[in-house]
């Protein structure tokens, strides 16, 4: 996403109610999000959950894979709390490009669902409560805090209660989530729809939530250029859960789990 279409984008927000729930579509347009949360002058803390850390460092500036990092340049945002991230962007090699500099001081924490240790190489990891590190000659070996296993009920209860702020934004990539509760046009997460659930009844009883959006509904991906194809084959996994079934059966199974997520959330 370029500056142009940025502002056009906050000029057809603008005057909207952003106390709300927006649904994006797929997770191609989960870059809009750092567009609604700019409209928030308070200070607050960004929970999101994805399958994808979106954090990467290298252009497209306004992209669905780096908005959480232009988002961080928003110095409202106290704290970014990433869940279910287990996909090979924290990976050994991935990883190098990542905003490894927003770990410092806690700002960014990653859970990823289920993830094996990553190696960097050649770059300063802060310390972080999310991870535990141990220290090479040539880099260090991530051992992440991962989700499986544990009482999710407790333990995400033990980060919301560290949380700096009693204010939330709430941002939701279905790719989080396993092909039985969501079928989209990235790869599969680990997460069950009931544990979605279970963490954003935590959230809702314990902090006030000032916004939500959602992403991961299927599209297919069409773009403008060659170059552009291109650049979407290489960026898009080649098989989707979503290739073997229909498009009645793909919108059925999403809305399903839309309807679980809303119902959770307003009732």
């Amino acid at each position: 996403m370029d500056t142009k279409t940025r502002l056009a984008i906050e000029e057809r927000i603008r005057g909207l109610t952003k106390n709300s729930i927006a649904f994006l579509g797929s997770g191609d347009f989960h870059h809009i999000s750092s567009v609604l949360i700019d409209q928030f002058d308070e200070p607050f803390s960004l929970v999101v959950f994805d399958f994808h850390p979106d954090w990467d460092t290298l252009p497209p500036k306004f992209g669905c894979g780096s908005w959480v990092t232009q988002a961080l340049k928003n110095k409202n945002i106290r704290k970014c709390v990433l869940v279910g991230v287990s996909s090979n962007d924290i990976s050994t090699g991935w990883i190098q490009t990542g905003n490894l500099g927003a770990l410092k001081d806690n700002r960014v924490q990653i859970y990823p669902y289920r993830h094996k240790p990553s190696w960097v190489f050649l770059r300063r990891i802060p310390e972080n409560v999310s991870l535990n590190l141990k220290k090479r000659f040539f880099g260090s070996q991530i051992y992440w805090n991962e989700l499986a296993g544990k009482n999710l009920a407790d333990f995400f209860l033990s980060i919301i209660q560290s949380l700096p702020t009693k204010q939330v934004y709430v941002s939701i990539d279905k790719d989080c989530l396993k092909k039985k509760y969501v079928l989209t046009n990235w790869e599969e997460g680990l997460l069950s729809l009931e544990e979605l659930a279970t963490i954003l009844k935590i959230i809702k009883k314990n902090l006030d939530i000032i916004g939500v959006d959602i992403v991961g509904d299927y599209s297919p991906v069409f773009v403008a250029s060659k170059v552009k194809t291109f650049l979407s084959r290489v960026d898009h996994p080649k098989d989707i859960a979503a290739n073997h079934f229909s498009n009645s059966f793909i919108n059925a199974t999403n809305q399903t789990t839309n309807l679980k997520i809303l119902e959770t959330l307003l009732n």
